[in-house]
């Protein structure tokens, strides 16, 4: 009998980051029946993984890195997974001691696609970037995209939404990580109107405000404003009721393609080239083409540093 084999899987980066590991859970686990799965995360993200049934066990940084490391040697890991390899994740490999995988960092052709356009990325997408750091154990891509797991206490009601929405919608994801990731309010406003159907917004407390303008500019029998009103788990039941979705570049849109929802991908000052478009799922990206400026040294802060933010203003017409 095969004992118990012990895997850490290592990723902190975002909600989309982890959410893109769960092909990696999944093969380990059905591809090594013995195997048991720990997953080390912010705390922040403890709702994406808690409700996963393939982790047995999740551990979070919450401020006592000493004791996260503790924790983590006590365990004794057969290995562990680095879907970041970063500082922090080398320092857990090299205090847990155990034998590990990391992925193979793009830093150098990221910075030349960045800095000078020369686009050297290779044609992979993340997930297959993530899968081909477990090869050496045999596991292979299952092909079945990604998982999203919701607890039933968190499976949004159909009385909880507007009447004008309970009969369909489109959810429209409005949040990005910075400016140059999302579409002027206008420009959301007029994505909107062209939908012509019952839509309702995605995003945290801080996308509210955009998402009461846009309420205001089109009315409340087209537009609900869900930001900051529901929960991660919450927002991921509406998106799996979603005709089709409507993302900038966020976790949400992960979220969606792991219901193999129909998703619109929106893009600014980031590409798909990057390796992070809709995973395994119907998708249509939306980008201005032939921009010298794309991708952009302010895609995590700021706003458009060339001062014409063509990358969202220039969009082609969304919806014809």
């Amino acid at each position: 009998m095969n004992r118990p084999l012990k895997i850490l899987v290592l990723q902190f980066a975002s909600i989309g980051d982890v959410v893109l590991t769960t092909p990696v859970v999944r093969s380990l686990k059905q591809q090594l029946p013995n195997a048991i799965i720990h997953f080390c995360t912010k705390q922040a993200y403890q709702s994406i993984v808690e409700n996963n049934p393939r982790i047995a066990r999740a551990h979070f940084v919450d401020g006592n890195l000493f004791r996260l490391l503790k924790e983590l040697r006590a365990e004794q890991f057969d290995y562990v997974i680095d879907l970041q390899n970063t500082f922090l994740t080398s320092l857990i490999k090299a205090t847990t001691g155990s034998r590990s995988y990391s992925i193979e960092k793009q830093s150098f052709r990221e910075w030349l696609y960045i800095r000078w356009k020369v686009n050297a990325m290779t044609e992979q997408h993340i997930v297959d970037r993530y899968m081909a750091t477990i090869q050496p154990l045999g596991v292979e891509n299952d092909g079945r995209g990604l998982d999203y797991f919701i607890p039933y206490k968190d499976e949004v009601e159909t009385n909880w939404l507007p009447e004008t929405h309970q009969n369909g919608f489109v959810a429209y994801a409005i949040g990005g990580q910075s400016l140059t990731r999302r579409l002027p309010v206008l420009r959301m406003i007029e994505l909107c109107i062209k939908i012509n159907y019952p839509v309702i917004l995605l995003g945290d407390k801080a996308d509210r405000k955009v998402g009461d303008e846009i309420v205001q500019a089109i009315g409340e029998r087209q537009i609900y404003n869900a930001c900051g009103h529901f929960n991660l788990n919450q927002s991921a039941s509406l998106l799996q009721r979603a005709r089709v979705v409507f993302s900038h570049d966020t976790g949400l849109m992960h979220i969606a393609a792991a219901f193999r929802k129909k998703v619109y991908s929106i893009w600014g000052s980031t590409t798909p080239q990057f390796g992070f478009y809709p995973y395994k799922t119907p998708h249509v990206r939306l980008e201005t083409p032939g921009l010298g400026c794309r991708p952009c040294s302010a895609s995590n802060s700021g706003n458009c540093p060339m001062k014409h933010f063509k990358c969202m203003n220039n969009l082609p017409s969304i919806l014809k």
